[in-house]
């Protein structure tokens, strides 16, 4: 698991990135065309719009040409002889011949600004509104200009003014962007998918990885937690087969209570273990009736007084609370305050061990706070206290005893009573424990 875990985090990253990378070079490749396409269809609506404005031209000499025709000014004469775009049309017939091609070459709806102009020296030009503000910047718009000159062969060939007809159509790289939209939304939208998909996995596998170190600690801590009273109870047996020890009736019972208490011990953890499993399959069932809380926490400080004695440690009161009567299971709530004082004994220094228990009410709430002045834990330690199987190490796998199931009860017991539980430490400082728990109505 340790070598195949980092081989398949690489393989799968690479082909996220690798799936990245090609859909963004599509991505581009895709725009890079549309951009393309979209000037060629402007052009090709803008030279059909300028062969339009060229057609459309007022047919006075074809109806005239057998006549002889007298004129009152030679400007007159000029402007019938060499037709005009620009005076034969006004703003909005041009724009009307221009949207009319821009349909036809699929361009419905894209905003477009045009000028016609003439190349003579009075510079004549029709532009619409916004021509010039778009004319000055090449970069971001599309700029086609087009000469208006007629078909070959026709009535004005070389006669009519040289004009040209520019459109301009603005932010062509939006226009393929809400073009391809839908592109990028579904790519990103696939991806995030994939992406999640990869970091569910990869958690997967460091849960897994993790459950798997969990249960070699499992086996190990319970390999010794049996082991230890097993073998005491082997040496309790051989030494009352002594001859010496059988007619002592004082060693007798002695090394017959080491049995008792050793096998004690021994199904105590059995039954822990059994309990763990109880509340994995969600078959816990509570006892309840209305207990004082304060009279059995005064009992299980009484289960404590000898591994106190031993830390040469003390217990300090102070029960402020008025009201401490719930409704609980009174041996599920014993274990809970037995576990908390326990941990406390364990994990707490050598000597001058202070545990402190407060009670208040809040509200409608019984709170309990058990404060130690032990080893403290760290961060990390805090955020997994009561995770099933997580015991905090002080270096010897066994130097502290348990399975870990400990503060997992507690938290599952307490969550039973419809209540809440959360720890608070320094490492170094000690800890303390905050039980809330719901007051009897």
């Amino acid at each position: 698991m340790k070598r195949v875990f980092p081989v398949i985090t690489i393989l799968i990253s690479l082909s996220l990135f690798g799936l990245i990378y090609f859909q963004f070079i599509w991505l581009t490749s895709a725009r890079n065309a549309k951009e393309k396409q979209l000037r060629e269809n402007i052009f090709l609506a803008t030279t059909d719009a300028a062969e339009k404005l060229m057609e459309n031209k007022s047919d006075f000499l074809l109806l005239n040409k057998n006549k002889e025709l007298n004129f009152s000014s030679e400007k007159l004469k000029m402007d019938i002889l060499r037709p005009s775009v620009i005076q034969r049309y006004t703003k909005e017939e041009i724009s009307a011949v221009i949207r009319k091609s821009f349909d036809k070459r699929l361009l419905e709806g894209i905003h477009f600004e045009f000028a016609v102009s003439d190349n003579s020296i009075t510079g004549e030009q029709i532009q619409s509104d916004q021509f010039f503000k778009y004319f000055i910047d090449s970069t971001h718009n599309t700029n086609v200009a087009i000469p208006l000159t007629p078909a070959a062969g026709s009535t004005y060939e070389n006669i009519a003014k040289e004009e040209f007809l520019v459109v301009i159509v603005p932010h062509q790289s939006s226009i393929v962007f809400k073009e391809i939209l839908w592109f990028i939304v579904v790519s990103v939208l696939f991806t995030m998918i994939i992406i999640t998909a990869f970091f569910i996995t990869t958690k997967a596998l460091l849960r897994q990885k993790k459950l798997s170190e969990i249960k070699s600690d499992f086996i190990n801590n319970m390999t010794h937690e049996f082991k230890t009273p097993l073998a005491t109870i082997s040496l309790a047996v051989d030494a009352l087969k002594n001859e010496k020890v059988v007619t002592d009736k004082d060693k007798h019972e002695y090394f017959t209570d080491i049995i008792k208490e050793e096998n004690k011990r021994m199904n105590k953890q059995v039954e822990t273990i059994l309990q763990a499993a109880l509340f994995d399959k969600k078959e816990i069932q509570l006892n309840n009736k209305l207990i004082s809380a304060h009279t059995i926490i005064r009992t299980a400080v009484n289960n404590i007084t000898l591994p106190l004695e031993e830390k040469k440690g003390m217990i300090e009161f102070d029960f402020k609370a008025t009201s401490d009567t719930i409704d609980g299971d009174e041996l599920h709530f014993l274990n809970i305050i037995n576990n908390l004082l326990e941990n406390a004994v364990k994990y707490s220094k050598e000597n001058g061990l202070l545990i402190k228990i407060t009670t208040e009410n809040s509200r409608n709430r019984l709170i309990i706070k058990i404060s130690d002045n032990g080893i403290g834990m760290s961060r990390e330690t805090l955020k997994r206290i009561f995770e099933k199987f997580y015991r905090a190490h002080t270096g010897n796998i066994h130097n502290v005893k348990g399975f870990g199931l400990g503060l997992n009860y507690v938290k599952t017991i307490v969550e039973a009573h419809k209540g809440s539980i959360k720890a608070e430490s320094s490492l170094g400082l000690g800890s303390t424990f905050i039980v809330s728990l719901p007051l009897a109505q």
